[in-house]
């Protein structure tokens, strides 16, 4: 499977935003794109699998979701509240239906990218703390990190969807 235009970053969108949100909101485009393209025609069953003990493809998306909330909380300069807190203990949860991940995923993609927008490069140095240990970070860094976060959890993502799809040709052919 190949993809027929450009990455986003090379399409020339989100041209008047500022370069840190500019590339951060790129990320969030190409991981829609990519988490639609290569796992988005796996079925639920497939979604949940977890081939050689991999977590499965359902977890990485809501991670993705749900850790851009978390991390944009704390650009925010917010702490988490009992419902993030609650939806990060489930992100491994069996049961996940491709119509609720990708509506989830879709959500997330998009209010992750309207949160991003409202920050303003005069604070990219901002300090900022990160979780109960309140690990020291900055705006700046927090952004860049959805970005990188986002990316390597869709890379698992499609790996995981790969040898998935290889295992099902596998056992459509007889298991030879």
């Amino acid at each position: 499977m190949t993809k027929q235009q450009p990455e986003p970053w090379l399409r020339g969108t989100h041209a008047g935003v500022e370069a840190i949100q500019r590339a951060v909101l790129h990320a969030l485009d190409l991981a829609g794109e990519d988490l639609r393209h290569w796992c988005g025609g796996l079925t639920d069953e497939e979604l949940n699998a977890h081939p050689y003990d991999l977590p499965p493809v359902a977890f990485h998306v809501r991670h993705i979701a749900r850790s851009l909330d978390r991390l944009l909380s704390y650009a925010e300069g917010t702490q988490l509240d009992v419902t993030q807190i609650a939806a990060l203990n489930l992100e491994m949860n069996p049961g996940a239906t491709q119509m609720t991940l990708f509506v989830e995923m879709d959500a997330a993609l998009k209010e992750a990218a309207a949160r991003v927008l409202r920050f303003s490069a005069e604070n990219y140095n901002s300090v900022r703390g990160v979780g109960k240990k309140q690990l020291p970070t900055t705006v700046g860094g927090l952004l860049v990190h959805c970005a990188d976060h986002t990316q390597r959890h869709v890379g698992q993502a499609i790996t995981t969807a790969k040898i998935v799809v290889a295992m099902r040709a596998q056992q459509a052919s007889g298991g030879s």
